[in-house]
């Protein structure tokens, strides 16, 4: 196993979007994380900020969000431009599948693919405020692997 110094070490993710702070919101409430310090929203905010990050509560960096005002809105699962990136999200259960689902809609997203029927691996689909897809599903934190670490080729997730 490669020592520390052997390998770089993964900061963060960044998704480009044509309104960070938005989307920062976003994030922020649907994975209950935090601004890093200096990037909360200001009340005298008139411009989009060209960078901002989100934080566990630790203050590990988990998202950053960074301005690209002519980035053109993904299209998925097929279509110019495509996707680029999406997150996997888990829950415990059905139960917490639909309930993440409305938390979801009423943050702004919009549901691309229902799976949630999927005796497998119970799935939904969405498209966040900036239109870059993430999946919620269904993944008992006992489960090792999921399918979608298997290669799955039924559907584009």
């Amino acid at each position: 196993m490669p020592s520390s110094d052997d390998v770089p070490h993964l900061l963060q993710t960044v998704i480009d979007t044509p309104a960070p702070r938005e989307l920062a919101e976003f994030y922020r409430s649907l994975l209950g994380l935090r601004y890093r310090d200096g990037d909360a929203p200001d009340a005298d905010e008139s411009e989009q900020p060209e960078w901002l990050v989100l934080t566990a509560d630790d203050g590990t960096r988990r998202l950053a969000f960074q301005l690209a005002p002519d980035l053109p809105r993904p299209q998925w699962p097929t279509g110019s431009p495509p996707q680029m990136l999406h997150l996997d999200l888990t829950v415990d259960s059905t139960a917490a599948l639909e309930q993440q689902r409305a938390r979801a809609l009423r943050l702004g997203a919009a549901v691309l693919n229902d799976r949630s029927a999927d005796v497998d691996e119970p799935l939904i689909v969405f498209a966040d405020p900036s239109g870059h897809p993430f999946c919620i599903f269904v993944a008992p934190r006992t489960a090792s692997r999921s399918l979608c670490d298997q290669g799955r080729s039924r559907e584009r997730r």
